[in-house]
């Protein structure tokens, strides 16, 4: 014989069950004596349901324009192409110090006028003049690739 599970909507995030607003199955026992008791969840009714839904959907929206100005930020960084850094060069055209992504993000700013994260930068071992690849995470989803030149001062 089956247990009986209970349908009950998280009114607060819960370790290990879920977040807020997330319609989730619990024993009947767990949600009487101690999601409901505590205020962490409340009955499903048809009208929750309804909330939960629209609340879902405001949700997709949210995350789904969120990627879109992503995608809007890799496109601007695709046009201009070819991002440039300067340096100061030694001998055998090896630059003092190294490229660093807050460096990247700051031409990025100037040229693009984009904002870009500089923990999102990943950077390729660069000690020479020339160009390079840098990826830019943008989004979960997208990823956007540039060429940086590296430049004597």
């Amino acid at each position: 014989m089956p247990r009986k599970r209970t349908q009950v909507v998280l009114s607060q995030d819960v370790p290990k069950l879920g977040n807020s607003g997330d319609l989730v199955e619990v024993a009947p026992g767990y949600a009487r004596n101690y999601l409901y008791p505590r205020s962490m969840a409340y009955r499903v009714t048809p009208g929750v349901l309804k909330q939960v839904e629209f609340r879902r959907e405001k949700e997709r929206q949210r995350l789904e324009t969120i990627k879109q100005e992503a995608e809007a930020i890799k496109t601007a960084l695709n046009t201009i192409g070819l991002f440039t850094v300067k340096k100061a060069v030694g001998e055998d055209e090896a630059i003092f110090g190294t490229v660093t992504a807050a460096e990247v993000a700051e031409v990025i700013k100037e040229n693009a006028g984009k904002e870009v994260d500089r923990r999102e930068i990943t950077l390729p071992d660069i000690n020479k003049l020339g160009e390079y690849k840098v990826d830019i995470k943008l989004h979960s989803d997208v990823t956007a690739t540039i060429n940086l030149r590296v430049a004597p001062d």
